[in-house]
Parts: C-alpha cells; sequence; structure tokens
C-alpha cells in the first residue's frame, strides 16, 4: 500500500467545473478547457481537470439540482457519466476515454462524488459486486444529504459497506481517475434532518480510504464542503489529501477577510499530502451556465488587488489551487496572476507559514523556504484606502541585513537591516522574498 500523502506532496493545481457549468458540464467542455491548460498552464505546474457534480445526471442543466432526478447507474449500484453529455462513457466506458484524452496532454483527471450510495441503486435492490449484499442492506436510509438528494449515506457497521466503496474505486480506478471530490462529508450532517443528531461524517471518510488504498491506482483524496472540524484536524490528516476549511467561496470581499481567520487556524495542519483547502479561485469569467451565490453569468467581483490578494494569501498558506472560470477566454491580466512562477512557488517551496501581525487595517504572514535559502512576508491591506505602511524585521522576527524582492511585480527593493516602507492600495497584496546578506 502506497503512502496517501506521496499523491500528493504539494498542494493540487488545477481547474474544476463547478463555478463556471455548475452540474451542467458536458464532456466538450472538459475537453477544451483541458486544451486550453496544457497549452498555457501546465508548465507552471497547472495540471488536474476535475468534472464537479452530477455528471450522472442526464437532465442537469444548471447549478440547481434536480430533485429526485434519475440518474445513470451501472448493475452494481455505482453512478456513471449520463452518455447524452458524455457521449464517449456510452456501452460501458465511463470515463475512461475522457481520462484518456486528459491524460494525453499531460495533465491528470478527477471527478466529483457524493458521499454514499445512490437512492436509485436503494431502490433497485442492486447488488454490492462480489458479494451476497444488496444496496439496501448497506444504506443508511435515515442519512442524507440537506442539499441534494442523490444518495443515501452509507452504514459502516453493516456488511458490504467496505465493499461498496472498494467496488466504486475500483471502477473509477479502471477509468483512470487521479483526484476524487467526495462531497457532504467532512462537516457535521442530521440524520434524517434532525439537527439533535448532527455527526461527524468520519466513519464513511475512512471506508473511502481504505478502498482508495486498496484500488491500485494513486489517486488524490479531497472532501467537501466545508468548514472543516478543527477538532477532526488529526482524523482528516490521517485520512485525506485536502479538506474544504470554508463553505462555497465566491467573489465577495467580505468572504475573503474572512478566510485570514480560517487560514490562521489551520496553518500548524498544513504538511506533505495534507491541505486545509481554501476552495476555489474565483477569478476570470464565473457562472456561464447557472446562478450559483444568486448571481449569473459575469467576470469576477474581486478589483484586482483583490484578487492579487486571494492569490497571496492561497500560496502563502499552500492552499491546493483550483480555478472556477472558463479558461478559454480568459484574458491576458488573469493569466499574468496565476501564471507568476515566483508565487506559485510558494506552494512547493514555503514552509511553517504563519499569521505574525494583525490590526485594524493590516495583516502579515510570514514562511520559511524549505531549504532554507530565503524568507517569505506577504503584507494585506484591508483597508478600504490607499495607505502607507513600514514592514519591519524586527515584527518578522529577522535579525539582520537582508535583500528584498517584491515577486508580483519583480522589483528589486535593495537591502535592509530595518524596515520597509510601503504604499498600499485598497484591499491590496505585497509579497516579498528576502534573503539574508
Amino acid at each position: 500500500m502506497r503512502d496517501k500523502n506521496s499523491f500528493a506532496v504539494n498542494p493540487p493545481m488545477g481547474w474544476n467545473s463547478w463555478d463556471c457549468y455548475g452540474a451542467a458540464v458536458t464532456e466538450e467542455i472538459l475537453k477544451k478547457n483541458a486544451d486550453y491548460m496544457a497549452e498555457h498552464l501546465s508548465q507552471h505546474g497547472w495540471e488536474y481537470i476535475v468534472c464537479d457534480i452530477q455528471w450522472y445526471c442526464p437532465s442537469a442543466d444548471s447549478s440547481h439540482y434536480q430533485d429526485f432526478c434519475d440518474i445513470c447507474i451501472d448493475g452494481y449500484g455505482r453512478a456513471v457519466p449520463a452518455p447524452n453529455r458524455f457521449p464517449s462513457a456510452a456501452d460501458g466506458k465511463g470515463f475512461a476515454p475522457v481520462a484518456e484524452y486528459v491524460h494525453a496532454k499531460g495533465l491528470k483527471f478527477g471527478i466529483h462524488i457524493m458521499r454514499g450510495i445512490p437512492r436509485q441503486a436503494v431502490s433497485q435492490n442492486c447488488p454490492v459486486k462480489g458479494t451476497e449484499y444488496t444496496a439496501r442492506q448497506v444504506a443508511h436510509p435515515a442519512s442524507i444529504c440537506s442539499w441534494n438528494t442523490d444518495m443515501y449515506g452509507v452504514d459502516a457497521t453493516k456488511p458490504g459497506a467496505q465493499d461498496y466503496y472498494n467496488s466504486l474505486l475500483e471502477l473509477y480506478a479502471s477509468w483512470g481517475v487521479d483526484f476524487i471530490k467526495v462531497d457532504d462529508i467532512c462537516v457535521k450532517y442530521a440524520v434524517a434532518g434532525d439537527e439533535s443528531t448532527l455527526s461527524y461524517g468520519g466513519d464513511e471518510i475512512e471506508l473511502i480510504r481504505r478502498a482508495v488504498d486498496r484500488c491500485g491506482r494513486p489517486i488524490v483524496l479531497s472532501l467537501s464542503p466545508g468548514p472543516a472540524l478543527l477538532s477532526e484536524a488529526e482524523h482528516l490528516k490521517k485520512n485525506a489529501n485536502m479538506w474544504r476549511i470554508t463553505n462555497d467561496f465566491w467573489d465577495d470581499w467580505g468572504a475573503l477577510c474572512g478566510m485570514f481567520e480560517r487560514c490562521r487556524e489551520w496553518a500548524p495542519h498544513v504538511s506533505a499530502g495534507c491541505f486545509p483547502d481554501c476552495d476555489m479561485l474565483p477569478l476570470g469569467h464565473l457562472s456561464l451556465i447557472g446562478c450559483e451565490n444568486g448571481l449569473g453569468g459575469r467576470m469576477t467581483r474581486f478589483t484586482r488587488e483583490e484578487q492579487r490578494t486571494m492569490m497571496t494569501l492561497w500560496c502563502i498558506f499552500r492552499s491546493p489551487l483550483m480555478l472556477g472560470c472558463e479558461l478559454n477566454d480568459m484574458d491576458e491580466w488573469t493569466r499574468s496572476l496565476i501564471t507568476n512562477d515566483e508565487v506559485l512557488a510558494l506552494t512547493r517551496r514555503s514552509r511553517n507559514a504563519r499569521q505574525m501581525v494583525r490590526n485594524r487595517s493590516h495583516i502579515v504572514w510570514k514562511a520559511e523556504d524549505a531549504d532554507g535559502e530565503c524568507t517569505y512576508a506577504a503584507l494585506f491591506s484591508t483597508a478600504g484606502w490607499e495607505e502607507s505602511y513600514v514592514l519591519s524585521l524586527a515584527e518578522l522576527e529577522l535579525e539582520g541585513r537582508y535583500a528584498v524582492t517584491e515577486l508580483w511585480d519583480g522589483a528589486e527593493l535593495g537591502e535592509t537591516d530595518d524596515r520597509i516602507p510601503i504604499r498600499m492600495a485598497p484591499h491590496s497584496a505585497k509579497l516579498f522574498r528576502l534573503v539574508s546578506v
């Protein structure tokens, strides 16, 4: 059995279909975005193409779920792609042809699943592959998702429960899946809608972990939604590669401000193969299909400074980076934002990120280079006005003399043994590399 942390030593970087296409993504859309990533982004570390929710629903057409709709399952009760949306999946091929296409581009392929077993499989009482058990025997009919009707939970105490997840991961591994995002699992959820029964889905997380371990393929395991429970940090680190620390994150300054505290709390738990996840990057052109968060198609509402602030925090914290926009109509400025190799290098090279200062209008974070070659410092302005600030070596707990480079614009700021004066635009960020001289 491989060490699960070796599957994603550094935070995964890629694209997820949800922010643009909701539940309505198609094979054509996946391939077009894979084409763009391979040509323009892969050389900068972007590599995952992830198909989000309800790819097994033939009638999905927006970000709104269709309650109790007919979905596509195989004879063992496992969700399979809807062939009207993914034509290459016909004749039992599943996502194998799409994964092959993505792999041929030098990229990796991922899918979203809901925890549990399809209600449709329970209704039809499908057999659990390779066992004497059936879907009705492993389902937990009182364990349901409050926002999606596709699944019942799997009862981890029942014989056949592990076998069901084993068969699921066996199928998806056979397709060539490299990344699985499991939803409705890392927050507390109510059994049968009873708020007094709130519980953490750790039992099903463990079933999935064991199934991934035995499937014979290195698959990155991502858990959603959030906020994940800080009290379960050790369990999450033991079983998953990434887990959401927020609910769905969108292009709202208030939500971005809230991420500083979430990152501060979770920073001690970032390590190789274990990444608290700040959620997708709502950059560029969003919501082409659907109106999640109450809004339809638009360019991101974040200002350019706010976008840079988001990227700076995500990178120094070492969050996974998942783009949510349509890649093919990306403007040059957005592309420059996500292809700055000096900034992206923090996701691979920096360690021990932590908040050093927080006051009324500024936040300072610090991290070290993994090889001890430099120190990174991020300065964030949360003020709604332009302001001058002086970043001191003392508040970074540094002594000596340092050569300073601002990584977003590449400006060499000279040497200092004391302070770095900075002019900050509203909601902006500066990211510095400090090298001892």
